[in-house]
């Protein structure tokens, strides 16, 4: 395998796909640097079998980023809970050279990008330690939220069990940890984009002149009268 730590500026280096079936052989390989990554960081995640990683690629519910030349750069998998409400983008994983690259990004966002597609009403959701993701997760709408936010699911907070710090969410009632809870809502997010469109549209008219910025407000009011008269 053929790297560097050169840090990729251009896309022309790398692709980030959905994954499929052609990947397979890539799965022994990803679990095992999780597995590394997890050890070095002192910290723990939700431990999968290449056979489970098998399973979301050949679902089109994984993230792969490969070199031109096809090596592995980055991977991530989405899981569904409580019958499609939650979705989390979960294992996301770079290869030690590619790390610092930027690549973990494009993959979260690629990974966002699809929970966004086959579930659009669900919220996203996740649990992590690491600052860097909390910052790619942040730019992308989620905000940190209580763990009574997540899933009830004892399913979800199985995959916690393999964490070394899993005594500290089991003392606590699953209520703390040294995670940090993040989640992203569809709802919260519509109110919002609807909220900022309002703004600009109240920006727009204070550029306008005074008289104009007059006539439009008479308009408006005149139109709610005859509204409310219709209905009357």
């Amino acid at each position: 395998m053929t790297m560097n730590n050169t840090a990729l500026t251009s896309e022309d280096l790398y692709i980030v796909q959905v994954a499929n079936e052609s990947h397979y052989s890539l799965a022994e390989t990803i679990c095992d640097e999780m597995a590394e990554s997890a050890k070095a960081r002192g910290t723990g995640i939700a431990k999968r079998s290449p056979d489970y990683l098998r399973e979301k690629m050949r679902e089109g519910k994984a993230i792969i980023a490969l070199t031109r030349e096809g090596d592995w750069m980055g991977f991530c998998y989405i899981e569904t809970w409580e019958h499609g409400k939650f979705v989390a983008n979960s294992g996301l994983i770079v290869h030690p050279e590619y790390r610092k690259s930027g690549i973990a990004t494009r993959i979260k966002q690629k990974a966002f990008e699809l929970s966004r597609k086959k579930y659009p009403d669900a919220k996203i959701i996740g649990l992590t330690t690491s600052l860097a993701v909390m910052k790619i997760n942040s730019d992308l709408g989620y905000e940190p939220t209580t763990f009574s936010e997540l899933p009830a699911d004892d399913a979800f907070w199985k995959g916690c069990s393999s964490c070394v710090n899993y005594d500290v969410l089991t003392r606590t009632n699953r209520k703390h940890c040294l995670c940090t809870g993040m989640l992203f809502d569809p709802v919260e997010a519509k109110k919002k984009e609807e909220a900022g469109k309002k703004d600009e549209k109240w920006n727009f008219l204070e550029e306008l002149p005074l008289y104009e910025r007059w006539m439009r407000f008479k308009q408006r009011i005149l139109l709610r009268r005859e509204e409310r008269r219709k209905k009357n």
